[in-house]
């Protein structure tokens, strides 16, 4: 009996590489600014807000375009902003309320796993066994960095949060969120692989579905006299990172999954929480040796992946 040979590193563009990295450093700064925005608008709404301000400005973009496209890969398309920012978002923020950074970052480390199993199973994708180690160390990166526990801060006091169905419900929205977002990549991976549409296209089309099926939830807001509002004077910062998270991070984002397995531009887009250690001083943290821990992980990871 001949032995079958061991399976052949996936294809990695440089191009893929460089932009699932670069999504990832978007991701990072617009999630600094969006902590430092003082709001009372809800999850949902900054969300919804968001994703109209990015599709705002990408339109007038695209429309200028040649569109050519299949209606199976639009539909995917569509599925894919449904799934992933629409559904996988909302899971995110309201397991983050629930659970809290940490515990809510440790189970979503999970997702370049999930994806790189969805897509050897969907899209027959197979990382090579070093590729494999990569996406672990990547992930094991990742559960360094939310392990870690801010210097100077107390433990959270465990009224409401703490109890075992909140914890319950929180893990539960988690763990949504996650097969959600990996969902919403292997969508978007199929789609782009059988269309001719640029990735600030389908970014768009996936903006567009997510903003339509999330618009039904101003009809639940309270009244116009109410009804929380942003200042003006905090739209520049709102309109910094959407600029940085939603429009080039989503579009960076669909360069890498065109031009990368899915499982291994997931693993490249997870860097992120390990890009956010250089911010971290700013913040009031300091990392330490479990954080340049991290950051040594993730690059031997990203580099055996590529």
């Amino acid at each position: 009996m001949i032995a079958s040979p061991p399976p052949l590193p996936l294809p990695v563009a440089e191009t893929g590489v460089l932009a699932a990295l670069a999504a990832a450093l978007c991701w990072t700064l617009a999630s600094s600014l969006w902590r430092r925005l003082p709001t009372s608008l809800s999850s949902s709404q900054l969300n919804l807000l968001k994703n109209l301000l990015a599709l705002a400005v990408q339109l007038p973009l695209v429309l200028l375009g040649t569109w050519r496209v299949q209606p199976g890969a639009l539909a995917l398309l569509l599925a894919s902003g449904v799934v992933g920012i629409a559904l996988g978002d909302s899971f995110y923020f309201a397991a983050l309320r629930r659970l809290g950074t940490r515990r809510t970052l440790t189970l979503e480390a999970g997702g370049p796993v999930v994806t790189a199993l969805g897509g050897a199973v969907f899209l027959r994708e197979i990382p090579a066994p070093q590729q494999w180690f990569g996406v672990g160390l990547i992930v094991l990166a990742v559960l360094v960095v939310a392990r870690q526990q801010p210097p100077g801060l107390p433990r959270p006091s465990p009224p409401a949060a703490q109890r075992p169905g909140t914890q319950r419900l929180g893990l539960l929205l988690a763990l949504a969120a996650l097969l959600c977002g990996s969902g919403g990549a292997l969508l978007s991976r199929a789609a782009l692989l059988a269309s001719d549409l640029s990735p600030l296209q389908s970014a768009t089309v996936r903006l567009a579905a997510a903003a339509a099926v999330m618009l039904p939830l101003l009809r639940h807001s309270p009244p116009p006299g109410v009804r929380p509002r942003l200042a003006w004077r905090r739209w520049p910062l709102v309109l910094l990172a959407t600029l940085l998270g939603t429009t080039a991070g989503i579009v960076l984002q669909q360069t890498a999954l065109q031009h990368l397995p899915a499982g291994l531009a997931v693993a490249l887009l997870a860097t992120a929480p390990v890009m956010a250690l250089p911010l971290a001083r700013l913040e009031g943290d300091r990392p330490g040796w479990p954080g340049l821990t991290a950051a040594l992980l993730a690059l031997a990871g990203v580099s055996l992946v590529v």
